[in-house]
């Protein structure tokens, strides 16, 4: 289809009437202004939901080392299929749910996902059976599935390019917290009393569902207090505050907010090579953070440590690994650039990865595990960020954050299986995968960065002056990340 068929009918910003004294136009400490107000609103609303997200997906980990296992006669691969469900029903609705998203607006889609979840988790603390917790984490795949995404493109619709991977990598660091929090709250509750009626008593790693069921839903009750639609319905902004927020996102990306999505945008965001690349590279990405999270409780207490020392000692590298995490996507969005430092982080990685294979001494083993940890952690949220940054539209991005999580989600399927039971104590097999993911992320962030930058010079000649040669200001906005004007982030 050409860009000049099926054009939708686009509502331009809403300005606000020069007559009642309102200036149209601002400056950087406008936006300094209202970039603050947002941040302490909507920045650790969304990390805090997210922290809920990952710890529910997560503590399947650490309840497998507290008793799980016997009670449920998880035997043979039946935990690795606990995980693999999940992701079955997780990468399903990724896509339909950041539509749904951009219709009904996050203040109150957001925070009933995390409803969702929260009674699905809980719901984990009177399982009896594998059968009954394959059909759990089915479920649970459901609820948490738009979570990532949509809060990327959520997010995407408040601040800036140069602004969006930092408040992304606050967020998607509370993955990383949950790996902390996951420890020490399984180290806290597990060794709670049993209690219950006489049918079902909860005890151990039944304490570790039903309580974290239970903080997730208190904070999804907050978020649903605090969280703005989108940016022209922040109250806590004037009414030129407001006009700002969104001018600025429309103007940069050459954008409307009030376009409709039309299968037009579907495509445009699917078969896009940026967004392939960045998908591939999330996918591979997603195979060591997602191993990492669910089997490090595993890997340690293999290591010859007790239970209480592993839930423990699976706290710090997360600790590091988010304080690293926020420096390094602050960083990219000072220089504007993503590819490189995805590169960087990979070869960290790498090398954690290669001393885990390589070393004898469990300090050395340890010390390892950080390295693993710091440098893959923060890759997804560049990869994730580099396809928003350039992705023009607001429905070409809500479609793209979808599109690119639930791809990269694909990777988790392979992660689940990366670290088997015959292969303990020293797991060889799911520390080569994973050097062979981050070597794959290293390439695919090489190629990103050759073919952005490609695209950039051809613009800048002039050779693509011809996609909007006579069209008309609506028609040109339709473009989307094809207009002339449009230049990539590498």
């Amino acid at each position: 289809m050409s860009d000049k068929e099926a054009i939708p009918e686009i509502q331009m910003t809403e300005k606000v009437s020069s007559n009642e004294g309102v200036t149209l136009e601002w400056d950087e400490s406008d936006e300094k202004r209202i970039r603050n107000r947002m941040d302490v609103r909507i920045v650790p609303t969304v990390f805090a939901l997210y922290l809920m997200c990952f710890i529910d997906r997560a503590n399947i980990g650490n309840a497998r080392i507290q008793g799980m296992a016997t009670d449920l006669h998880l035997t043979g691969f039946r935990f690795n299929w606990a995980l693999t469900i999940f992701y079955f029903s997780y990468i399903a609705v990724e896509i339909p749910s950041n539509i749904l998203l951009k219709y009904i607006g996050g203040r109150f889609y957001l925070p009933s996902l995390v409803i969702a979840f929260g009674l699905i988790s809980m719901c984990g603390a009177f399982v009896t059976t594998h059968t009954g917790l394959f059909v759990l984490r089915f479920f649970l795949g459901l609820a948490e599935g738009g979570m990532m995404p949509g809060i990327a493109y959520y997010l995407s619709c408040f601040y800036r390019k140069n602004e969006l991977l930092f408040r992304m990598g606050i967020y998607i660091t509370g993955a990383t917290m949950a790996g902390a929090f996951g420890g020490l709250l399984a180290a806290a509750l597990s060794p709670i009393p049993t209690w219950g009626v006489a049918s079902m008593k909860i005890h151990a790693w039944r304490n570790i569902f039903f309580f974290e069921g239970l903080f997730t839903l208190l904070i999804a009750g907050l978020g649903m207090l605090i969280l703005p639609s989108k940016p022209d319905a922040c109250k806590f902004l004037t009414e030129r505050d407001r006009w700002i927020a969104i001018e600025r996102i429309n103007r940069e990306h050459k954008e409307s907010a009030y376009e409709p999505t039309t299968p037009n945008h579907v495509r445009r965001a699917i078969f896009n090579i940026n967004n392939l690349i960045c998908a591939l590279g999330f996918f591979s990405i997603n195979i060591t953070v997602q191993s990492f999270s669910l089997f490090l409780p595993t890997i340690l207490v293999n290591l010859g440590w007790t239970q209480l020392k592993t839930q423990l000692y699976s706290v710090p590298p997360y600790i590091v690994a988010c304080i690293y995490a926020i420096g390094i996507a602050r960083v990219s969005d000072v220089y504007k650039r993503r590819g490189i430092f995805i590169i960087g982080g990979t070869v960290v990685s790498m090398v954690g990865y290669i001393m885990l294979v390589t070393v004898k001494t469990n300090s050395l083993k340890y010390f390892a595990v950080f390295l693993a940890c710091i440098g893959a952690f923060p890759q997804g949220p560049a990869f994730l960020a580099w396809g928003l940054n350039n992705a023009a539209g607001t429905s070409v991005r809500a479609v793209s954050s979808g599109f690119i999580v639930a791809l990269g989600s694909a990777g988790a399927i392979v992660a689940t299986w990366s670290y088997l039971e015959k292969d303990k104590p020293n797991f060889y097999r799911g520390h080569y995968i994973n050097i062979g993911a981050q070597v794959v992320a290293c390439v695919l962030a090489c190629v990103g960065i050759w073919y952005t930058k490609w695209e950039n010079r051809q613009r800048e000649a002039g050779k693509r002056d011809h996609r909007s040669a006579g069209l008309t200001d609506r028609e040109k906005i339709a473009l989307g990340f094809r207009n002339p004007e449009f230049r990539y982030c590498h």
